[in-house]
């Protein structure tokens, strides 16, 4: 999959002054509270399955 989706809003504070960081692919830095943060996708959920705020899986 070659097309890249941006994140709209900082995970932190919300704004949208969201621009690409120099460290690699899904990295974005926040200029207004000058967080660096990377985002990944780690693929599909099977369905009927959701996954716990944990971390853990819940079939």
């Amino acid at each position: 999959m070659s097309e890249r989706s941006a994140p709209f809003y900082c995970p932190y504070c919300g704004d949208e002054d969201l621009r690409p960081n120099e460290q690699g692919h899904g990295a974005w830095e926040c200029a207004a509270c000058s967080r660096a943060f990377q985002l990944k996708f780690l693929g599909l959920l099977a369905p009927g399955t959701s996954v716990k705020a944990t971390g853990g899986e819940e079939t």
